[in-house]
């Protein structure tokens, strides 16, 4: 698996399950301009997925808060999506989506972001793509490792930090703390001010 940080996104179009429930592409060069959050998970009708689909449901007004999309991606066909999708939560459905499932059952996007575990289904794979197209942020985790939706939403504030006010942000940074001027002088200031509570 290579890293893509720092690299433009590979480009892709796709069959996609859409919040409405319609069948519809979905072509990752029609969001340059906006942020983007790619996240692969392995099936549908699985055991740590729902819990993560989800998850990223219950936090849609803190992307949206942060004019961030976000997608998901496995290679079931956009009709099995449909089904997890129409299936209540108490039978291990995900219930009603306000964000695009992507249908990969060829694993053409699988590959280009070099996901696809030994398997054949995608790892639990999350991207961060700026609205330049760069992947900014990128983590795997195995199978039965779910990820951390709020981890994810600090990364984008630290992106967008950075972005609006040219520091960088220390270990641990949280929205509302200082960052660093990327000099010796910043860091050394930051250091004999704030090293106690790193």
């Amino acid at each position: 698996m290579s890293a893509l940080v720092g690299r433009i996104a590979p480009e892709f179009t796709e069959s996609a399950v859409w919040p409405d429930n319609d069948f519809r592409p979905f072509r990752l060069a029609d969001y340059r301009g906006r942020y983007v959050v790619l996240f692969f998970y392995p099936l549908d009708f699985t055991y740590v997925c729902p819990s993560e689909l989800i998850a990223f449901e219950h936090r849609m007004a803190e992307f949206s808060r942060r004019q961030v999309d976000v997608v998901g991606c496995s290679i079931d066909s956009t009709f099995s999506h449909l089904a997890w999708k129409k299936t209540p939560r108490e039978e291990g459905g995900v219930g009603q989506l306000s964000y695009p499932l992507i249908g990969d059952v060829t694993h053409a996007v699988v590959r280009a972001f070099d996901v696809e575990g030994p398997t054949g289904v995608a790892l639990r794979a999350t991207f961060l793509i700026d609205r330049d197209g760069i992947v900014q942020h990128q983590i795997v985790n195995s199978l039965a490792i779910g990820r951390d939706i709020d981890e994810l939403l600090r990364v984008i504030d630290a992106l967008q930090h950075t972005e609006r006010n040219g520091e960088v942000c220390p270990a641990g940074w949280q929205k509302g703390r200082v960052g660093v001027m990327p000099t010796d002088r910043g860091v050394a200031k930051y250091l004999a001010e704030h090293s106690d509570m790193l």
